[in-house]
């Protein structure tokens, strides 16, 4: 029978595979899986000029694990341009990298391939290998219905570039499969239904308020270690959030943290071991969290120090941290003042509203701010009572020529007198930097005026009507917060856009512009 073929390639093929699979005829096969097969690049050629010959009417074809490379792509496109018959091509778990994808687009958008069904699971693809892709099925859009990408690496634009290709009406893509578990898959239907988009597309998720319990989490969490997670911003604010819960979304960060920015889990009790856990994934060297939230999760006095020397170790991305609504205590209050030491530590923006924080707890901060230039710009201090001798322990900081302080809360502090603040502010550089002062819900005397008439002529926006208490603890603090250092309208919508070049804020949450697509 082999003597029909017509070529010696396609003989040796023939011979292999009758040998391989114990059957007499290969050319009767409909389905030929050589999975695990380590073939090398001679017997990868022969059998790819067996499916050439017109006596060949193979429909799918499966070399999982079979040690291809670049060349067999390129081999492989040949077949592609040539053989109509093949439907369902499966190379999975093949180090091909974009550039065998490469050499793959070739074969893909001939006109002669009507491949229905390709997968490329784990196969070392990056962004441009999804870019080819792309463009080949721009070419020839319509006959191929599934595509697989699990276990590759999108990079920023990969999921987008296909994606996009669902707008086509020539295309016929029904499947593109990305996630590599049905957890993951089930997150995915999950965030889709709620804020009406791919979460694959997108780089910030707001899921607060929402009671998600362990079979959520579970499934939020395998969508976090996907690579094709690209999320910068999390934000899961009174979720009911338990120390057990905490610890399986902060495992999931670890194996997937190179893209997180900004995470907030604000309004959870995730109490000491869950802080534990957060500062697991702070002390990781691939941790580039910028911005970190935990208000009002019920953490002690004596909980603070894994936090506190999670970020001494890798302290040099951080930018804003807020543990507002936790109970602080002198001991805590002096790590953090002994991190804002680090010569690595470039935290620009510190928020400390309603830690129990008293006027010895400030002199203690102050007395650090003074001893070294920082990067702090924003201080919150409300709702502490550090009355005016705390006020005037804040005045040394902004007599320091070194102080670039731009906003400052102390609402709600007990403040009676700023006659020493205003002094300060009169007599230095301090007003330059100073954009907002909040002095509001104080019962400040006669010395209200003298601030008054020295700010009238700055850039420095000062609060000082007596308004009603924002403050409150457990989650109430999510939405009832006011003023710069926290943000009101942050539950409004779920998910901000990947594609909207803006500030990662709570002040400013719109909706995203890209559309979602099957995963």
């Amino acid at each position: 029978m082999f003597r029909l073929l017509q070529s010696p390639d396609a003989e040796e093929a023939f011979k292999y595979l009758t040998e391989v699979l114990h059957i007499k005829n290969p050319l009767l096969l409909r389905e030929l899986n050589l999975s695990e097969h380590e073939l090398g690049d001679t017997r990868v050629n022969q059998i790819f000029a067996l499916l050439q010959d017109k006596h060949c009417k193979l429909n799918t074809l499966i070399l999982r694990k079979c040690g291809l490379t670049e060349e067999s792509c390129s081999a492989l496109a040949t077949v592609l341009r040539s053989n109509s018959s093949l439907k369902e091509l499966d190379i999975g778990n093949n180090n091909l990298q974009d550039s065998g994808v490469k050499k793959l687009q070739n074969g893909l958008e001939d006109k002669n391939c009507t491949l229905q069904k390709l997968s490329l699971s784990d196969c070392s693809i990056t962004e441009e290998g999804y870019k080819s892709l792309a463009s080949a099925l721009r070419s020839n859009p319509s006959h191929l219905i599934e595509l697989d990408l699990r276990g590759n690496d999108p990079g920023q634009s990969g999921v987008k570039e296909l994606n996009d290709l669902l707008q086509d009406p020539n295309c016929q893509l029904k499947t593109l499969r990305f996630l590599r578990s049905p957890a993951a898959d089930e997150a995915c239907q999950y965030v889709s239904g709620i804020v009406g988009k791919n979460p694959l597309l997108l780089r910030e998720l707001n899921l607060s308020e929402r009671e998600l319990g362990d079979t959520r989490v579970n499934q939020i969490a395998a969508l976090l270690q996907d690579k094709h997670c690209k999320l910068n911003k999390l934000t899961l604010r009174g979720c009911s959030i338990t120390e057990k819960q905490c610890l399986i979304l902060t495992l999931a960060l670890c194996s997937n943290l190179s893209h997180l920015r900004e995470l907030d889990l604000s309004g959870n009790k995730i109490e000491n071991k869950g802080v534990k856990h957060v500062s697991e994934t702070l002390k990781d060297v691939r941790c580039k969290l910028e911005r970190l939230r935990l208000r009002s999760c019920d953490i002690k006095a004596d909980d603070f120090s894994a936090l506190t020397s999670a970020l001494k170790s890798n302290p040099s991305h951080l930018r804003e941290l807020d543990l507002s609504g936790n109970e602080m205590g002198q001991s805590k209050v002096k790590n953090l003042s002994e991190l804002l030491m680090n010569p690595k530590c470039k935290l620009e923006k510190l928020v400390l509203c309603g830690c129990s924080i008293t006027e010895k707890e400030s002199l203690i901060l102050t007395s650090t701010l003074c001893l070294k230039p920082t990067h702090l710009r924003e201080l919150g201090l409300s709702q502490n009572k550090i009355e005016n001798t705390g006020v005037n322990h804040l005045c040394d900081v902004l007599k320091d020529s070194r102080c670039k302080l731009e906003r400052l809360s102390l609402n709600d502090c007990g403040i009676t007198d700023v006659s020493s603040l205003t002094q300060s502010l009169a007599d230095t550089k301090a007003l330059q930097f100073l954009k907002e002062l909040d002095l509001s819900n104080n019962k400040i005397g006669d010395s209200k005026q003298q601030l008054i008439d020295v700010l009238r002529d700055s850039n420095c926006k000062l609060s000082l009507e007596k308004e009603q208490s924002l403050w409150r603890t457990g989650a109430n603090i999510l939405s009832s917060i006011g003023g710069w250092f926290t943000g009101s309208k942050a539950l409004e919508d779920p998910v901000e856009s990947t594609e909207q070049d803006k500030s990662l804020s709570d002040e400013e949450s719109s909706e995203g512009e890209t559309e979602g697509t099957q995963v």
